[in-house]
């Protein structure tokens, strides 16, 4: 599967043109889906240096991009076609501009290996609060004696 991931506010926390704390799991989500054989691409509005910065961050943590803002490894880059559709071909597309925002990088992991739908997830877990037992209620009454 190609995924696309943005980096300010989906891998770290938006702090543009710094590079803000990472997102928690986010990189070990992300070495996960290398490791699975998933190709993903790093799909930001950064570029020069701080899109060389962005991607030196990712090695650093073992996360290495099939691709960089293009889904395909041999077109990106300087020498790039400006004639070319700057869309990305890709099946899932993780960014923090989602409706609804970004779910937990635990629950995207969960999502892409699973298979299921976040309407999946979310219905589960509303299902999973509505049937929680509600604990026992105190068979004594402390005012009477």
């Amino acid at each position: 599967m190609t995924i696309a991931v943005d980096f300010d506010g989906t891998i770290v926390e938006h702090r543009y043109p710094e590079i803000g704390r990472e997102r928690p799991y986010a990189t070990q989500v992300l070495r996960m889906l290398i490791a699975e054989r998933h190709k993903l691409i790093l799909w930001t509005m950064r570029d020069g240096k701080l899109l060389d910065d962005a991607l030196a961050w990712c090695r650093a943590r073992g996360v290495e991009f099939y691709a960089v803002n293009s889904d395909c490894s041999d077109r990106f880059g300087d020498d790039r076609d400006r004639r070319l559709s700057c869309k990305l071909n890709a099946d899932i597309f993780i960014d923090d501009r989602n409706i609804g925002g970004l779910p937990s990088w635990t629950t995207i992991y969960e999502i892409i290996h699973s298979g299921r739908s976040w309407e999946d997830i979310i219905s589960r877990q509303v299902t999973e609060r509505l049937t929680e037992p509600t604990p026992p209620q105190p068979r004594w009454k402390f005012w009477k004696k």
